[in-house]
C-alpha cells in the first residue's frame, strides 16, 4: 500500500507542477497534497487503533481543503462540505468499533486484538451481541461511507469541482480506503456470519447503480465519478464473497487506472471538441453522404449473442479454474466471475447496438473478440494474480479458506437470479435500441423514458436527502417557536 500511495502521489505531483501554475494557492495546494500523502501512508502503516483513527479522520479533513483549493468557487466548497459531512458521519461507526474492541480485549494494538479475538470471538458486548459481529458491522458501515456505497455516495460524483489532480488522487487513493479497512480487519470478519452477506448486497446494489448512472452523464468527470462508484461496489462485492485478496488487487489496479483517466480527462475533452466521433444516423448518411443506410443483424441474433456470451465465459472460466487452481473455493469464485461475465455481456450489447448503423457485422465480430480478451484477463487475474495476492497477504494456513467460509452464500440461487436478470435486460435493451434504429417507437415508447429520467435524476437520492433536510429545518423551526412560546 505504501508503494502504491507513493507512486500515485508522485505522478499527481509531477502533473500538478504545470497544471496548477495559474491557480491561486499554488503553494498551499502542494502542502496539502504532501500532508494527504503522509496521512495515507500513516493509515496504511498503523499498527494500533489510535493511529488508525487519527489518520482516518484527518484524511477527510485534508480532502475538504484540497477540494476547496479554489476559495472563490462556490460549488467546490459546497460539494467539498458534502464530502466532509459524509466522512464525519462515516467516522462514527469506526470510533464505536474501536471503543468496542478496546473494551472487549483491553488493548489498542491491532495484532494483540486479533490474537485475543481469535481466542474468544464470541465474547459478548453491548446488548449481548457478539463482539466480532458488532465490530464487523460497524467497520463495514465506516467503509461504506468512505467508499461511496449506495445512499452514502452523492458526495463522490459531485466533488468534481475541485482541481483535476485532486480528483485523480482522491479516486485513486482516498475512495479505495474502504476496501483497505475491510482487509486490515480481516481477522475480525473471519468470525462474522451475516455481516459479509449484506456487504455483498450493498456492493452489488452500488455496482449496478454506479455502472448504469455512468452511462447517462454528459460531464466526463462526473461520469468517471459514477464509474468509480461502480468499481467500489465491485470491490465490496469481492470482500462480501470472501475474496479479500482479490479486492486488494482490484484496489491497486483501479488506483492506477482511474488516476490515469482523470489526468487524461482534459486531453479527452480537447479531442472531443475537435471531433466528437459520434456515429452518423441513417438519415444523415443517406442525404448528406449519399450512401444507403446499412442493414444490421436481426435484434434476436444480437440479443442471443449478448445472452450466450456471458454464459460461455462463465463455463470456460469454471473449466480453466478447475484446471489451474483445483484447490480454490469454486463456489465463491463463481459468484465473482458470474458478475464479471454479466457486465461483459452488457458491454458487448452496448458496443454492438451503438455501431448497428455503421458496419454491424464487423462490430459484432470485433465485440466478440474483445469478449474473449476480457475472458482471458478475468481468468488470469482470478486464477493467478488473485491467488498470488492471497498467498502474500494471508500466508497463514487456512486463513483465506476461513474467510470464504464466513462469506459462504447460496451461489446457485444467486446465479439463477443474475442469469434471468441478464437475459431480461439484454433482450429488452436490444429490442429498444433496434426499434429506435429502424424508425420505430424505440426510446419514445414503453418504459424507456421513465427509466432514462430515473437514471438522469440519479434515482432521486439527492431529492430525497434535500426533502429530509427541509423536514428537519421545518421541525426545528416549530420547536424553536414552541420554546419561545413557552
Amino acid at each position: 500500500m505504501a508503494a502504491v500511495i507513493a507512486a500515485i502521489s508522485l505522478v499527481v505531483r509531477l502533473y500538478s507542477v504545470r497544471y496548477m501554475t495559474e491557480e491561486a494557492g499554488y503553494t498551499r495546494f502542494f502542502v496539502m497534497l504532501d500532508v494527504m500523502t503522509a496521512l495515507l501512508l500513516t493509515m496504511a502503516a498503523a499498527g494500533d487503533l489510535i493511529t488508525l483513527l487519527i489518520a482516518w479522520h484527518l484524511i477527510g479533513v485534508v480532502l475538504w481543503f484540497l477540494l476547496g483549493t479554489d476559495v472563490k468557487s462556490h460549488s467546490a466548497w459546497r460539494y467539498g462540505f458534502w464530502t466532509f459531512i459524509t466522512h464525519r458521519l462515516g467516522d462514527l461507526p469506526l470510533v464505536m468499533a474501536a471503543v468496542l474492541l478496546f473494551n472487549a480485549y483491553d488493548s489498542w494494538s491491532l495484532p494483540v486484538i486479533f490474537e485475543r479475538i481469535a481466542a474468544d470471538p464470541d465474547k459478548p458486548t453491548w446488548f449481548g451481541l457478539s463482539t466480532a459481529e458488532a465490530a464487523g458491522a460497524l467497520l463495514a458501515l465506516a467503509a461504506f461511507a468512505r467508499s461511496a456505497q449506495f445512499l452514502s455516495h452523492p458526495w463522490l460524483p459531485y466533488s468534481m469541482a475541485g482541481p483535476t489532480p485532486v480528483s485523480a488522487f482522491m479516486h485513486a487513493g482516498v475512495v479505495n480506503a474502504g476496501g483497505f479497512l475491510l482487509n486490515r480487519f480481516a481477522p475480525v470478519f473471519v468470525h462474522t456470519d451475516g455481516v459479509l452477506h449484506w456487504v455483498f448486497a450493498v456492493g452489488l446494489t452500488t455496482a449496478v447503480i454506479g455502472s448504469v448512472s455512468m452511462l447517462v452523464q454528459n460531464d466526463v468527470k462526473k461520469s468517471l465519478g459514477y464509474s468509480t462508484m461502480g468499481q467500489m461496489g465491485f470491490m465490496m462485492m469481492e470482500c462480501g464473497v470472501g475474496a479479500f485478496a482479490l479486492a486488494m488487487f482490484h484496489l491497486v489496479a483501479h488506483g492506477f487506472f482511474k488516476a490515469t483517466l482523470f489526468l487524461n480527462a482534459g486531453a479527452a475533452i480537447a479531442a472531443a471538441r475537435a471531433d466528437d466521433g459520434a456515429p452518423k444516423e441513417d438519415l444523415y448518411t443517406f442525404v448528406v453522404e449519399r450512401r444507403p443506410p446499412s442493414s444490421g443483424p436481426p435484434w434476436l441474433i444480437m440479443a442471443a449473442v449478448t445472452v450466450i456470451a456471458p454464459i460461455a465465459i462463465l463455463l470456460l472460466s469454471h473449466w480453466v479454474l478447475a484446471w489451474a487452481a483445483p484447490e480454490s473455493p469454486q463456489k465463491q469464485g463463481a459468484v465473482v466471475l458470474l458478475l464479471f461475465a454479466w457486465i461483459t455481456g452488457a458491454q458487448l450489447l452496448f458496443s454492438t447496438v451503438r455501431a448497428v448503423s455503421q458496419n454491424p457485422w464487423a462490430s459484432l465480430r470485433r465485440s466478440l473478440g474483445w469478449v474473449m480478451v476480457s475472458f482471458i484477463v478475468v481468468v488470469v487475474g482470478w486464477a493467478f494474480i488473485g491467488h498470488a495476492f492471497e498467498r502474500f497477504l494471508y500466508p497463514q494456513a487456512g486463513f483465506a479458506a476461513r474467510l470464504y467460509a464466513a462469506a459462504e452464500i447460496n451461489t446457485v440461487l444467486f446465479a439463477a437470479i443474475v442469469a434471468v436478470a441478464a437475459a431480461v435486460i439484454a433482450v429488452g435493451w436490444t429490442r429498444v435500441y433496434y426499434t429506435d434504429r429502424r424508425g420505430g417507437a424505440g426510446r419514445d415508447s414503453g418504459l424507456w423514458p421513465g427509466v432514462y429520467v430515473l437514471l438522469a435524476r440519479e434515482f432521486y437520492v439527492n431529492e430525497a436527502y434535500a426533502g429530509f433536510g427541509r423536514a428537519i429545518l421545518a421541525a426545528s423551526a416549530r420547536v424553536n417557536a414552541w420554546l419561545r412560546w413557552g
